[in-house]
C-alpha cells in the first residue's frame, strides 16, 4: 500500500508564513493514516515549499516547531519523517486520553448546554437504518468527531490543547481498528449510553462510561495490534 500524501493547499500570503505553514502541516499530518502501511512517511522540504507556495525558510521554521511537539523527527542526511509510536507508547497515550476524556465528560455533564449535548445524536443519525460495519469509513469519521466533541463540551481549553497533541495517533488508531472485532457495532452502543448519561446530567456515569469505552480501545490494541512493534 502506498504511503499517504499530505493534503495541503497554497497559503494566503497576507499573514505570517511560519504560523500558517505550522498549522497547515500539523492539520495535514493529523489527517494522515499513519499506521495503515509499513513504510516510513518521509516529508520533503522542496515538495512542501511547492505545495504551500512559500519559500523553504518558513517550512524549516514550522518543521522545527513540529519536531519540538513530537510530530516529526529530523534526521541529518536522511530526511524528515512523521513519527509513529510503538504499541506500548500507543497504549499509554490511549490511557492518558481516557483519563482526560472521562474528565471532559464529567465536566460536560455538569455544565455543557443541553442543546450542544443533544447535537451528539446527529453524528449517528445516519446509522439508525444502516449497520456501522457496512459503512466503516463513514462511521469512523463520526466516531472520531464524537470523541472530539466530548473534549470540546468540557469547555476546558487545557484539556483540548493536551489532547490535540495526542490526537494524531489516537485518531489514526481509532480509524484503523474501528472495523475490527465488531468494534463499530459495540462503539455505537457505547456512544448512545454516553449521550444519555450526559443528557441526564449524571456526571459519575458519563465519566465511567467514557473511561471504560476508551480503555477498551487500549485492550484491543494490546490484543490485536502487534504490527505496531
Amino acid at each position: 500500500m502506498a504511503a499517504p500524501s499530505l493534503n495541503v493547499q497554497p497559503l494566503d500570503t497576507g499573514t505570517t508564513f511560519r504560523s500558517q505553514v505550522y498549522h497547515a502541516l500539523k492539520q495535514a499530518i493529523t489527517e494522515m493514516d499513519i499506521y495503515d502501511h509499513d513504510d516510513e512517511i518521509r516529508l520533503d522540504e522542496r515538495q512542501l515549499s511547492d505545495l504551500l507556495g512559500v519559500s523553504r525558510t518558513p517550512i524549516r521554521e514550522a518543521l522545527t516547531l513540529l519536531e519540538q511537539e513530537g510530530f516529526i523527527r529530523l534526521q541529518p542526511r536522511r530526511g524528515i519523517f512523521v513519527i509513529r509510536k510503538t504499541k506500548t507508547e500507543i497504549i499509554e497515550m490511549i490511557q492518558v486520553w481516557a483519563a482526560l476524556e472521562s474528565m471532559a465528560a464529567r465536566m460536560a455533564a455538569q455544565s455543557a448546554p443541553a442543546a450542544e449535548i443533544h447535537k451528539l445524536w446527529d453524528l449517528f443519525g445516519g446509522f439508525e437504518e444502516r449497520r456501522p460495519t457496512d459503512h466503516v469509513s463513514e462511521y469512523s469519521d463520526a466516531n472520531i468527531a464524537f470523541h472530539k466533541s466530548i473534549i470540546q463540551l468540557s469547555g476546558s481549553k487545557l484539556i483540548q490543547d493536551v489532547t490535540d497533541n495526542l490526537f494524531i495517533h489516537i485518531r489514526a488508531i481509532r480509524k484503523l481498528t474501528i472495523g475490527q472485532d465488531n468494534r463499530a457495532e459495540r462503539s455505537i452502543h457505547d456512544h448512545k449510553a454516553i449521550i444519555k448519561a450526559l443528557e441526564a446530567r449524571d456526571a459519575d456515569l458519563a465519566e465511567r462510561l467514557v473511561r471504560e469505552h476508551t480503555i477498551g480501545l487500549a485492550a484491543h490494541v494490546e490484543k490485536h495490534c502487534d504490527f505496531l512493534n
